[in-house]
């Protein structure tokens, strides 16, 4: 490679890590409910696409909810479109919390610090330096490259993703595949080997809202129809359900890889044994083995000696792909009949083919990176705006690659405090992307 190649990749990184910085400095806090503002990030992305002749369009769902948009023609016009997409907003932080500025975006210990450096702020820096660098030099993309930056990715995706492709499906006219957030992010196993995890497969999401409803009275007197005694026995046995093991192909996939990379036995009966092969990773990827269904939120009386008429809980169930039922059913079990269910939010599981051209193509541009990196597929325990994309038939992967220093706890870095990238893992997730998506 020559010098002037070096050269050049390197101010594409360099230009990523300053516009990873700049983009925590904007504070784009999503507080649920409605409440958020990705109004001054958007107008950021608008004008660093600009400076170098790409067009974008904000589309606003609601006042200050903003989503950009812009694309790319590609050099084949018969070949299908990629939507590459972020989202833009970021969850509260307290600066109390923090031993740095949340919103300071400095760089300290080898990492960028602040809310929003690995959700997401680090792969739309990564995106944006990338095709500035094409518009600089005059590269065409082998086919079109529809970029997305969405709103409210945090809060359900009403005023972005979902916003977008109920109303303005347009913008994503001749696109069949899709990348984005949390994939191709490097987990260490034994000796050394790295195994590289690309979201191919997303729980879906059930929160459900429990009620009980009893007999108001004062709290010195007996009262065989309390409320709030009938509500904590049902969400205590929810918390303690021991949920049965279902694997999909995707987490067959992904341990057949873990077993044949370690040496350990892979047994299909339990795949739970081989999780401590994955260190902190386990946490998530545990979750991807069964439903789940956690109490997250109770309510109930108003005063210390008043026994209150009703008490009600919340419970995050997340299911894996074609076991919604299966949820759904057991939490009634568990409950009863007489408790109420009422459902707050829904989506959908999703679960694609790891067998693809566009796969292929994202394991040769991380083998040619890291020639001892093995891409293996895996499913989250979450979402991504990847859901609101398949309802128009885009099939979305997560794929944002990092290269991690062995002993980081990524996982716990998602809305954790002191969230904070290594500076060469954006380096390196630079070249990669770059790479797949000049092959794509």
């Amino acid at each position: 490679m020559s010098n002037e190649a070096t050269t050049d990749r390197t101010s594409v990184e360099d230009d990523a890590i300053n516009i990873c910085q700049e983009l925590i400095r904007i504070p784009s806090v999503n507080f649920g409910e409605g409440r958020g503002d990705e109004s001054a990030v958007a107008t950021y992305i608008v004008k660093s696409l600009a400076e170098v002749g790409i067009e974008a369009t904000i589309y606003e769902s609601a006042p200050n909810r903003c989503n950009v948009i812009a694309r790319i023609k590609g050099g084949d016009a018969n070949r299908p479109g990629l939507v590459v997409h972020g989202h833009i907003d970021v969850v509260p932080a307290n600066a109390d919390e923090w031993s740095v500025d949340p919103f300071g975006g400095v760089i300290k210990d080898g990492m960028i610090w602040g809310r929003g450096a690995v959700d997401m702020k680090n792969v739309d820096a990564m995106i944006l330096a990338i095709v500035r660098d094409w518009a600089k030099r005059g590269y065409k993309p082998t086919r079109d490259i529809v970029l997305a930056f969405f709103a409210d990715e945090e809060a359900g995706m009403t005023y972005g993703s979902r916003y977008m492709s109920a109303k303005h499906p347009e913008v994503f006219a001749g696109c069949t595949e899709a990348i984005s957030e949390v994939g191709g992010f490097s987990v260490t196993v034994a000796d050394g080997k790295r195994l590289y995890l690309v979201e191919a497969a997303q729980k879906g999401i059930h929160w459900m809202k429990l009620t009980a409803q009893g007999r108001a009275g004062h709290g010195s007197m007996m009262n065989d129809e309390n409320a709030l005694t009938v509500l904590t026995e049902a969400v205590a046995k929810i918390g303690r359900f021991e949920w049965p093991q279902r694997y999909t192909q995707t987490v067959k996939d992904l341990f057949r890889e873990v077993a044949r990379v370690t040496g350990k036995v892979y047994d299909e009966k339990d795949l739970r044994p081989l999780l401590k092969e994955i260190g902190s990773t386990a946490r998530m990827i545990g979750a991807t083995l069964q439903n789940t269904a956690n109490p997250t939120m109770l309510e109930a009386g108003y005063k210390a000696n008043v026994i209150p008429g009703a008490a009600s809980a919340v419970i995050d169930g997340r299911f894996l792909p074609g076991y919604e039922e299966e949820l759904n059913s057991t939490i009634r079990s568990i409950i009863g009949v007489d408790i109420e269910i009422e459902t707050l939010s829904h989506d959908i599981s999703l679960e694609v083919d790891f067998n693809s051209p566009l796969v292929e193509a994202m394991k040769a541009a991380l083998v040619r990176e890291d020639p001892e990196g093995i891409p293996v597929p895996y499913m989250m325990s979450g979402g991504t705006d990847n859901k609101a994309l398949s309802e128009l038939g885009i099939v979305g992967y997560g794929f944002s690659p990092l290269r991690l220093p062995a002993e980081l706890d990524f996982m716990s870095l998602f809305h954790g405090v002191d969230e904070r990238v290594p500076v060469d893992g954006i380096r390196f997730g630079v070249r990669v992307l770059a790479d797949f998506l000049e092959h794509a």
